[in-house]
């Protein structure tokens, strides 16, 4: 069940919104990809829980990710404990993947930077021998992914590096229409919110837009790093 790359987000939309692009790169260039989310967004104001996990499976199959899981976290109210770690930790040492992508360290919603907090503590801590857990009665071995890149979300934050996503932008935007309770939706009748207008649409293009063009391509996904990257080759970067 090893993963290439695990993107976590705290809620269903939250990936596709902030690396979806990227994520559709990953699996055409062959990566086995898998999202893992931390709760249901049952506090969304349109929709309800188990119309927007019908719509997180559809967009899961449209990025082409191997495997999508929830933990059922609570929606605007899980924090970054002990027993919550522990279940990322789990998740973490049973897919083993090389990179992870996390939530906003700085965003609008409060679930966001709670959750780039979890994920990088329960990286680290994954990687502990002597921080025990089980996976269906077995003791699961430490590990501890490469890295941990968080994409950036609503609010504005300079990207560490960027991802060209021009040839997979069409397709990362029809993985967030899959959640048609909660974007843009001319025949729905739900109340209007910051993510529901033809506006917010228009922001995610202009910011693929701001991202791409200054790196010479149209559209590109940014991410922000803990830890600076090494590299072994200049001549690579470009």
């Amino acid at each position: 069940m090893k993963l290439d790359i695990l993107a976590i987000g705290s809620h269903p939309d939250d990936v596709e919104l902030g690396c979806g692009g990227t994520l559709l790169k990953q699996t055409k260039l062959g990566h086995r990809v898998g999202i893992l989310d931390f709760t249901e967004g049952e506090l969304g104001t349109r929709g309800d829980a188990k119309t927007r996990l019908k719509e997180a499976k559809a967009a899961a199959r449209m990025l082409g990710v191997t495997e999508r899981v929830n933990l059922g976290f609570e929606d605007g109210f899980f924090a970054n404990d002990k027993a919550h770690q522990l279940e990322v930790i789990q998740i973490i040492r049973h897919y083993q993947p090389e990179i992870v992508f996390a939530n906003a360290y700085y965003d609008r919603h409060p679930d966001h930077t709670r959750a780039a907090q979890l994920t990088r503590d329960a990286c680290f801590l994954a990687g502990l021998a002597k921080v025990e857990t089980t996976w269906k009665g077995e003791k699961q071995n430490a590990f501890r992914p490469r890295a941990l890149f968080h994409y950036i979300q609503a609010l504005h934050t300079e990207p560490h590096f960027v991802v060209d996503i021009t040839p997979f932008y069409e397709k990362k935007i029809k993985s967030v229409l899959a959640y048609q309770s909660q974007f843009y939706n001319p025949e729905s009748k739900g109340k209007n919110t910051f993510i529901s207008s033809p506006e917010f649409m228009e922001f995610v293009e202009a910011r693929a837009i701001h991202f791409g063009v200054p790196s010479g391509v149209k559209y590109a996904e940014g991410f922000t790093v803990d830890k600076t990257p090494r590299v072994e080759d200049v001549m690579q970067l470009y």
